[in-house]
Protein backbone atom coordinates (compact mmCIF):
# COMPACT_ATOMS: atom_id res chain seq x y z
CA UNK A 1 0.00 0.00 0.00
CA UNK A 2 1.18 4.09 -0.61
CA UNK A 3 -0.28 7.23 0.45
CA UNK A 4 0.76 10.74 1.05
CA UNK A 5 2.20 11.52 4.76
CA UNK A 6 0.46 15.15 4.41
CA UNK A 7 -2.83 13.98 4.56
CA UNK A 8 -5.82 15.22 6.10
CA UNK A 9 -8.82 13.50 6.78
CA UNK A 10 -11.96 15.01 5.99
CA UNK A 11 -15.96 15.17 4.15
CA UNK A 12 -15.55 15.86 0.33
CA UNK A 13 -18.89 17.33 -1.37
CA UNK A 14 -19.85 15.51 -4.73
CA UNK A 15 -17.59 17.07 -6.90
CA UNK A 16 -14.56 16.10 -4.85
CA UNK A 17 -15.66 12.50 -4.56
CA UNK A 18 -15.86 12.48 -7.99
CA UNK A 19 -12.44 13.46 -8.52
CA UNK A 20 -11.04 11.22 -5.40
CA UNK A 21 -12.87 8.36 -7.01
CA UNK A 22 -11.70 8.95 -11.12
CA UNK A 23 -9.40 11.07 -12.95
CA UNK A 24 -10.78 13.73 -14.93
CA UNK A 25 -10.92 12.03 -18.17
CA UNK A 26 -12.40 8.59 -17.21
CA UNK A 27 -15.55 7.64 -18.04
CA UNK A 28 -17.74 7.26 -15.30
CA UNK A 29 -21.64 6.03 -15.07
CA UNK A 30 -24.00 8.23 -13.01
CA UNK A 31 -27.55 7.12 -12.64
CA UNK A 32 -30.41 8.98 -11.62
CA UNK A 33 -33.38 6.82 -9.82
CA UNK A 34 -36.81 8.15 -9.43
CA UNK A 35 -39.05 5.68 -7.60
CA UNK A 36 -42.33 7.29 -7.73
CA UNK A 37 -41.84 8.17 -11.14
CA UNK A 38 -40.43 4.63 -12.08
CA UNK A 39 -37.74 6.47 -14.02
CA UNK A 40 -34.46 5.88 -14.67
CA UNK A 41 -31.75 7.79 -16.42
CA UNK A 42 -28.25 6.44 -17.23
CA UNK A 43 -25.33 8.51 -18.31
CA UNK A 44 -22.09 7.94 -19.00
CA UNK A 45 -19.96 10.99 -19.34
CA UNK A 46 -16.11 11.96 -18.45
CA UNK A 47 -15.76 12.68 -15.09
CA UNK A 48 -14.81 16.15 -15.27
CA UNK A 49 -18.20 16.61 -16.47
CA UNK A 50 -19.94 14.84 -13.92
CA UNK A 51 -18.12 17.18 -11.61
CA UNK A 52 -18.88 20.09 -13.35
CA UNK A 53 -21.08 22.86 -11.99
CA UNK A 54 -24.15 22.90 -14.53
CA UNK A 55 -24.17 18.83 -14.39
CA UNK A 56 -24.35 18.96 -10.88
CA UNK A 57 -26.62 21.36 -10.62
CA UNK A 58 -28.77 19.35 -12.88
CA UNK A 59 -28.40 15.79 -10.33
CA UNK A 60 -29.84 18.37 -7.59
CA UNK A 61 -32.86 19.15 -9.57
CA UNK A 62 -33.76 15.49 -10.16
CA UNK A 63 -33.24 15.03 -6.33
CA UNK A 64 -35.29 17.76 -5.29
CA UNK A 65 -37.63 16.04 -7.90
CA UNK A 66 -37.38 12.58 -5.68
CA UNK A 67 -34.85 11.02 -7.29
CA UNK A 68 -31.51 8.82 -6.22
CA UNK A 69 -27.96 9.63 -7.22
CA UNK A 70 -25.77 7.15 -8.03
CA UNK A 71 -22.01 7.33 -9.36
CA UNK A 72 -20.45 3.97 -10.72
CA UNK A 73 -16.90 3.08 -8.83
CA UNK A 74 -14.98 1.85 -11.53
CA UNK A 75 -14.37 3.55 -14.99
CA UNK A 76 -15.77 2.41 -18.04
CA UNK A 77 -14.12 1.77 -21.74
CA UNK A 78 -14.58 5.40 -23.75
CA UNK A 79 -17.85 5.21 -26.15
CA UNK A 80 -19.73 2.78 -24.10
CA UNK A 81 -23.23 3.29 -24.17
CA UNK A 82 -23.65 0.36 -20.94
CA UNK A 83 -21.55 -0.40 -17.66
CA UNK A 84 -21.40 -3.90 -17.99
CA UNK A 85 -18.68 -5.89 -16.54
CA UNK A 86 -17.22 -5.86 -19.88
CA UNK A 87 -17.23 -2.25 -20.61
CA UNK A 88 -15.34 -2.07 -17.14
CA UNK A 89 -12.25 -0.28 -18.07
CA UNK A 90 -10.04 -1.16 -15.04
CA UNK A 91 -10.57 -1.73 -11.76
CA UNK A 92 -9.78 0.97 -9.42
CA UNK A 93 -12.21 0.19 -5.94
CA UNK A 94 -13.36 -2.61 -3.65
CA UNK A 95 -16.46 -1.48 -1.77
CA UNK A 96 -19.13 -2.70 0.90
CA UNK A 97 -23.02 -1.93 0.71
CA UNK A 98 -23.54 -2.11 4.91
CA UNK A 99 -27.13 -2.06 5.73
CA UNK A 100 -27.86 -4.82 8.54
CA UNK A 101 -25.98 -4.20 12.13
CA UNK A 102 -24.41 -1.78 9.63
CA UNK A 103 -22.34 0.14 12.73
CA UNK A 104 -20.87 -3.51 14.35
CA UNK A 105 -19.65 -4.28 10.98
CA UNK A 106 -18.04 -1.11 10.44
CA UNK A 107 -16.29 -1.42 13.43
CA UNK A 108 -14.98 -5.16 12.42
CA UNK A 109 -13.73 -3.18 9.37
CA UNK A 110 -12.03 -0.90 11.13
CA UNK A 111 -10.10 -3.25 14.28
CA UNK A 112 -10.35 -7.01 12.44
CA UNK A 113 -6.80 -6.13 11.42
CA UNK A 114 -8.14 -8.94 8.01
CA UNK A 115 -8.65 -5.39 5.91
CA UNK A 116 -6.69 -2.23 5.46
CA UNK A 117 -8.55 0.81 6.40
CA UNK A 118 -11.21 2.18 4.00
CA UNK A 119 -10.41 4.78 2.05
CA UNK A 120 -14.37 6.54 1.70
CA UNK A 121 -16.68 5.78 4.64
CA UNK A 122 -20.25 7.00 3.21
CA UNK A 123 -23.03 7.91 5.73
CA UNK A 124 -25.90 6.42 3.27
CA UNK A 125 -28.70 7.03 6.09
CA UNK A 126 -29.39 6.65 9.49
CA UNK A 127 -27.38 3.72 10.67
CA UNK A 128 -26.29 1.97 7.52
CA UNK A 129 -22.61 2.75 5.28
CA UNK A 130 -21.04 2.43 2.18
CA UNK A 131 -17.39 1.63 2.28
CA UNK A 132 -15.05 2.26 0.03
CA UNK A 133 -11.22 1.14 -0.88
CA UNK A 134 -8.85 2.12 -3.40
CA UNK A 135 -7.18 -1.20 -5.03
CA UNK A 136 -5.09 -1.70 -7.97
CA UNK A 137 -3.85 -4.82 -9.70
CA UNK A 138 -6.52 -6.90 -9.72
CA UNK A 139 -8.80 -8.19 -12.52
CA UNK A 140 -12.56 -8.05 -13.05
CA UNK A 141 -12.72 -11.89 -11.65
CA UNK A 142 -10.32 -11.51 -8.96
CA UNK A 143 -12.40 -8.32 -8.09
CA UNK A 144 -15.44 -9.98 -7.77
CA UNK A 145 -14.52 -12.66 -5.94
CA UNK A 146 -12.95 -10.64 -3.08
CA UNK A 147 -16.30 -8.33 -2.83
CA UNK A 148 -18.19 -11.94 -2.43
CA UNK A 149 -15.76 -12.72 0.63
CA UNK A 150 -16.11 -9.37 1.63
CA UNK A 151 -19.60 -9.10 1.98
CA UNK A 152 -19.91 -12.84 3.26
CA UNK A 153 -17.58 -11.83 6.10
CA UNK A 154 -18.94 -8.35 7.60
CA UNK A 155 -22.15 -8.55 6.44
CA UNK A 156 -22.42 -6.88 3.29
CA UNK A 157 -25.38 -6.87 0.74
CA UNK A 158 -24.31 -9.73 -1.31
CA UNK A 159 -25.75 -7.95 -4.25
CA UNK A 160 -23.15 -5.13 -4.56
CA UNK A 161 -20.68 -7.68 -5.42
CA UNK A 162 -20.16 -6.97 -8.88
CA UNK A 163 -17.20 -4.40 -10.58
CA UNK A 164 -19.79 -2.53 -12.23
CA UNK A 165 -21.50 -1.24 -8.79
CA UNK A 166 -22.60 2.08 -8.30
CA UNK A 167 -22.51 3.44 -4.81
CA UNK A 168 -24.86 6.73 -3.60
CA UNK A 169 -23.17 9.93 -4.71
CA UNK A 170 -22.47 12.39 -1.61
CA UNK A 171 -24.60 15.80 -1.40
CA UNK A 172 -27.87 14.20 -1.87
CA UNK A 173 -30.97 13.50 -0.03
CA UNK A 174 -31.77 9.55 0.13
CA UNK A 175 -35.23 9.45 -1.45
CA UNK A 176 -35.10 5.69 -0.76
CA UNK A 177 -36.64 6.39 3.03
CA UNK A 178 -39.07 8.53 4.33
CA UNK A 179 -36.71 10.40 6.75
CA UNK A 180 -35.07 13.08 5.10
CA UNK A 181 -30.80 12.16 5.27
CA UNK A 182 -28.01 13.62 2.69
CA UNK A 183 -25.67 11.62 2.54
CA UNK A 184 -21.91 12.15 2.81
CA UNK A 185 -18.66 10.54 2.41
CA UNK A 186 -15.29 11.05 4.46
CA UNK A 187 -12.25 10.46 2.80
CA UNK A 188 -9.87 8.55 5.39
CA UNK A 189 -7.06 7.87 3.74
CA UNK A 190 -5.32 8.53 0.24
CA UNK A 191 -3.50 4.99 -0.04
CA UNK A 192 -3.50 2.29 -2.60
CA UNK A 193 -4.25 -1.23 -1.71
CA UNK A 194 -3.36 -4.78 -3.70
CA UNK A 195 -5.14 -8.06 -3.07
CA UNK A 196 -2.45 -9.70 -0.70
CA UNK A 197 -3.35 -6.37 1.79
CA UNK A 198 -7.40 -8.29 2.13
CA UNK A 199 -7.01 -11.24 4.38
CA UNK A 200 -10.07 -12.18 4.32
CA UNK A 201 -11.53 -16.17 5.35
CA UNK A 202 -13.68 -17.39 2.49
CA UNK A 203 -13.94 -17.94 -1.34
CA UNK A 204 -10.00 -17.35 -2.80
CA UNK A 205 -8.41 -16.45 0.44
CA UNK A 206 -4.35 -17.88 -0.37
CA UNK A 207 -5.10 -16.52 -4.37
CA UNK A 208 -5.86 -13.17 -3.19
CA UNK A 209 -3.26 -13.23 -0.10
CA UNK A 210 -1.02 -13.37 -2.94
CA UNK A 211 -2.21 -12.00 -5.69
CA UNK A 212 0.90 -9.41 -5.90
CA UNK A 213 3.21 -12.16 -6.45
CA UNK A 214 1.20 -14.93 -8.74
CA UNK A 215 -1.12 -15.14 -11.74
CA UNK A 216 -3.29 -17.61 -10.21
CA UNK A 217 -6.77 -17.15 -11.13
CA UNK A 218 -9.49 -16.26 -8.22
CA UNK A 219 -11.07 -19.67 -7.16
CA UNK A 220 -14.29 -20.34 -7.69
CA UNK A 221 -17.48 -19.98 -5.65
CA UNK A 222 -18.48 -23.26 -3.39
CA UNK A 223 -21.05 -25.34 -4.84
CA UNK A 224 -23.33 -24.65 -2.19
CA UNK A 225 -23.08 -20.43 -3.24
CA UNK A 226 -26.46 -19.46 -4.42
CA UNK A 227 -26.76 -16.26 -6.34
CA UNK A 228 -29.19 -13.42 -5.63
CA UNK A 229 -30.96 -14.12 -8.58
CA UNK A 230 -31.92 -17.71 -7.74
CA UNK A 231 -32.80 -16.53 -4.22
CA UNK A 232 -34.84 -14.17 -5.48
CA UNK A 233 -36.81 -17.17 -7.39
CA UNK A 234 -36.67 -19.24 -4.09
CA UNK A 235 -38.32 -16.36 -2.13
CA UNK A 236 -41.15 -15.40 -5.08
CA UNK A 237 -41.58 -19.61 -5.01
CA UNK A 238 -42.63 -19.70 -1.11
CA UNK A 239 -44.34 -16.69 -1.02
CA UNK A 240 -46.42 -18.17 -4.06
CA UNK A 241 -46.91 -21.20 -1.78
CA UNK A 242 -47.98 -19.18 1.11
CA UNK A 243 -50.60 -17.01 -0.95
CA UNK A 244 -49.12 -14.16 -1.56
CA UNK A 245 -50.95 -12.24 -3.77
CA UNK A 246 -48.50 -11.92 -6.97
CA UNK A 247 -48.51 -7.95 -6.97
CA UNK A 248 -47.26 -7.84 -3.45
CA UNK A 249 -44.44 -10.22 -4.74
CA UNK A 250 -43.32 -7.91 -7.51
CA UNK A 251 -43.60 -5.25 -5.21
CA UNK A 252 -40.99 -6.29 -2.89
CA UNK A 253 -38.59 -7.99 -5.01
CA UNK A 254 -38.28 -4.78 -7.30
CA UNK A 255 -38.27 -2.72 -3.99
CA UNK A 256 -35.38 -5.30 -3.06
CA UNK A 257 -33.14 -4.66 -6.09
CA UNK A 258 -33.92 -1.56 -6.83
CA UNK A 259 -30.26 -0.27 -6.83
CA UNK A 260 -28.66 -2.81 -8.52
CA UNK A 261 -31.65 -3.60 -11.64
CA UNK A 262 -31.91 -1.75 -14.65
CA UNK A 263 -35.80 -1.83 -14.41
CA UNK A 264 -36.74 -3.69 -11.22
CA UNK A 265 -40.16 -3.96 -11.91
CA UNK A 266 -39.50 -6.20 -14.92
CA UNK A 267 -37.08 -8.15 -13.23
CA UNK A 268 -39.38 -8.81 -10.72
CA UNK A 269 -42.01 -9.59 -12.60
CA UNK A 270 -40.15 -11.87 -15.04
CA UNK A 271 -38.80 -13.75 -11.42
CA UNK A 272 -42.88 -13.97 -10.08
CA UNK A 273 -43.27 -15.68 -13.53
CA UNK A 274 -40.60 -17.95 -13.86
CA UNK A 275 -41.94 -19.22 -9.97
CA UNK A 276 -45.35 -19.79 -11.17
CA UNK A 277 -44.09 -21.69 -14.20
CA UNK A 278 -41.82 -23.73 -11.77
CA UNK A 279 -44.56 -24.34 -9.61
CA UNK A 280 -47.08 -25.59 -12.52
CA UNK A 281 -44.36 -28.09 -13.51
CA UNK A 282 -44.55 -29.73 -10.02
CA UNK A 283 -48.32 -28.88 -9.04
CA UNK A 284 -50.82 -30.18 -11.85
CA UNK A 285 -53.88 -29.48 -9.05
CA UNK A 286 -54.43 -26.11 -10.16
CA UNK A 287 -53.26 -23.48 -12.12
CA UNK A 288 -50.57 -20.86 -11.13
CA UNK A 289 -51.72 -17.37 -10.06
CA UNK A 290 -52.08 -15.01 -12.87
CA UNK A 291 -48.85 -12.17 -12.62
CA UNK A 292 -50.98 -8.36 -12.95
CA UNK A 293 -50.92 -7.68 -16.86
CA UNK A 294 -51.09 -10.69 -18.58
CA UNK A 295 -53.62 -12.14 -20.30
CA UNK A 296 -55.62 -15.52 -19.21
CA UNK A 297 -53.91 -17.50 -22.31
CA UNK A 298 -50.49 -19.24 -22.59
CA UNK A 299 -49.14 -15.65 -23.37
CA UNK A 300 -48.32 -15.48 -19.47
CA UNK A 301 -44.45 -16.49 -20.26
CA UNK A 302 -44.59 -13.53 -22.89
CA UNK A 303 -43.00 -10.68 -20.93
CA UNK A 304 -42.04 -7.45 -22.87
CA UNK A 305 -38.82 -6.74 -22.58
CA UNK A 306 -37.37 -3.23 -20.92
CA UNK A 307 -37.24 -0.50 -22.82
CA UNK A 308 -33.94 0.47 -25.14
CA UNK A 309 -32.85 3.36 -24.42
CA UNK A 310 -30.55 6.33 -26.27
CA UNK A 311 -29.87 9.02 -23.58
CA UNK A 312 -32.58 8.61 -21.18
CA UNK A 313 -33.83 4.81 -20.48
CA UNK A 314 -33.76 2.29 -17.92
CA UNK A 315 -30.65 0.96 -17.32
CA UNK A 316 -28.93 -0.93 -14.76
Amino acid sequence: MNGSSSFTARFLSAPEYVYALHEPSDHAAVLVRNRIRQQTTQRILPAETIASAPFQSWLHQQNESGADIFIGMNPVREGSRSRTKEQIREVRHTYLDLDEEAGASLQAIRTSGDVPPPNFILDTSPGKHQVVWRVEGLDANQTETLLRALASQYGGDPAATDVSRLLRLPGFTNRKYNETFVVRVHHETEAIYHGQDFRVREDSLESLRHLGDSQQSARKLSAGHRSQSEADWAYAKRALARGDHPDQIIQRVADFRADDKADPTYYARLTVIKAQLSSMSRDSDGPAQRVPGESASHSAVEVAPPNTISTTRRQR
